[in-house]
């Protein structure tokens, strides 16, 4: 009689059963059991659920719900639907930000900026060095974070002078604005030479390159965006309109009638739907539309005074020139034709939409393709997936950037009025005079505004004796 291992199990009949680390078992006459070991190849487990074992009928495959294969019309379905529904959420988010103050609207144009950044440093990194570079992500973001402290201050302190230069702690980092802003640089650039090492320069320097041309790019155009939303609404609006517009209509006149390719990196833009009689005209039949519109509200026209309006409170401002109707007298009409107008009421704001326009539709593009030449360079459809069904943030943007760039040195250049405003008075007076000099000016202020009526003379004697009492301590 052979007598069990000490590894095996007795069973209640007294034959030894099957060990658990897959000794072969033997049956009641010590030979081995043919049917325990087909039995056991045939239950043979495999990771497949959560407990790491698989169910008691996960080898049937009748059993497991088949998925269906969606035929190609049906995938397209679900895309446009999802790309519909998201459309409209981006819709109702932008009007409702833009009606509800620009603040909020600033609010997105930051948000939109760290996720394009986010895109496009992410296309260029390679996980497997950047795990083993502990900074590399950190430098990354130090360097964005740089950025938009030196160009967000740079905005608050030119627009908010009247506020920023007359609080005691916020005129420290108004005055060394600039130099705050150099040294945060510096001490990046620094901690990134000392975190260089060996067998990773090639890596290192192409993200220190690639970052520096993202925060140009992105961050540097998106700054401007932010400017011309404090210039006034219709700034920021107007060149976002005109661009979608001009993506809208391209793409119903290239499929329409459009025949010739107009460029090789995108294969489906066309002659005829993206320049001459397609989404160019448009685009400026829009223009103008859309202009009318917005000149009637203030709200639109005025630089912002009050982060805190909105559509229903307001702004209050004297309109900038270029919205106020003048009359234009037309040429070639003869005298004896009465039926036909001589003279024109046109707003000069008419004349830049069309240059704006224009820009929107013949060049603005052109930050698409540059886009589209960079997807293709890293053999990759879409920056990302932040937005279902459009793809990455950057793939709806890259126009918008450009175009908010034309707009604000545009503004600047034929449109803007220059005048002394309270916080370029504010800025010179502190900056430029000492203590004893703004005193004066105090005190020439007061007397001119007793001579013009606007204050009694106690406010000149109270001034004179405490000012005169402040320059003897």
């Amino acid at each position: 009689m052979t007598k069990p291992r000490k590894d095996a199990k007795i069973n209640r009949d007294g034959s030894p059963s099957a060990t658990r680390n897959g000794a072969k078992t033997t049956g009641r006459n010590g030979s081995f059991d043919k049917h325990d070991k087909v039995e056991r190849l045939q239950h043979d487990r495999h990771d497949t659920t959560a407990s790491g074992w698989a169910t008691d009928n996960e080898g049937d495959e009748t059993s497991q719900p088949q998925v269906p294969v969606l035929s190609d019309f049906e995938k397209k379905k679900q895309t446009f639907i999802t790309r519909a529904i998201w459309t409209l959420v981006m819709i109702a988010i932008f009007f409702g930000a833009m009606f509800a103050g620009h603040i909020y609207v600033i609010i997105i144009v930051t948000a939109v900026q760290i996720i394009s950044f986010k895109e496009v440093i992410a296309i260029a990194n390679v996980p497997s060095r950047a795990l083993s570079l502990r900074f590399t992500k950190t430098l990354n973001w130090y360097f964005l974070g740089s950025a938009m402290y030196f160009l967000y201050g740079e905005s608050v302190i030119y627009y908010f002078k009247h506020v920023v230069l007359i609080d005691r702690v916020l005129l420290p980092f108004a005055t060394h604005h600039r130099f705050i802003s150099f040294m945060l640089y510096v001490m990046g650039f620094v901690f990134f030479v000392g975190s260089l090492q060996k067998g990773h320069y090639r890596f290192q320097f192409t993200q220190f390159a690639w970052t520096h041309m993202a925060l140009y790019l992105i961050v540097v155009q998106a700054h401007f965006i932010m400017n011309n939303i404090f210039e006034g609404m219709i700034w920021f609006f107007l060149p976002v309109s005109l661009v979608i517009t001009n993506d809208i209509f391209a793409y119903i006149c290239g499929i329409t009638f459009g025949r010739t390719q107009l460029i090789k990196l995108s294969p489906k833009k066309t002659v005829e739907g993206k320049c001459f009689v397609g989404a160019w005209i448009c685009t400026i039949f829009l223009g103008f539309g859309l202009t009318n519109l917005l000149m009637r509200s203030k709200y639109f026209i005025c630089p912002v005074n009050d982060l805190g309006a909105n559509v229903f409170t307001g702004l209050e401002c004297d309109p900038n020139p270029v919205f106020i109707p003048r009359s234009y007298s037309l040429p070639m009409i003869p005298a004896n034709w009465t039926f036909l107008p001589t003279t024109v009421s046109v707003s000069p704001m008419q004349f830049h939409i069309l240059v704006m326009s224009t820009f929107a539709s013949l060049i603005a593009p052109f930050g698409g393709f540059f886009a589209s030449g960079l997807k293709r360079t890293f053999n990759i459809k879409d920056f990302g997936d932040s937005i279902p069904g459009h793809g990455g943030m950057t793939d709806r943007m890259d126009c918008q950037f450009i175009m908010g760039f034309f707009a604000f040195m545009y503004y600047q250049s034929f449109i803007a009025v220059y005048k002394a405003s309270v916080g370029s008075v504010l800025e010179t007076a502190i900056t430029s005079l000492s203590p004893e000099e703004q005193m004066e000016v105090v005190k020439g202020l007061a007397k001119h505004l007793y001579n013009q009526g606007e204050v009694p003379s106690k406010v000149i004697e109270y001034l004179s004796q405490n000012l005169q009492a402040a320059i003897r301590r």
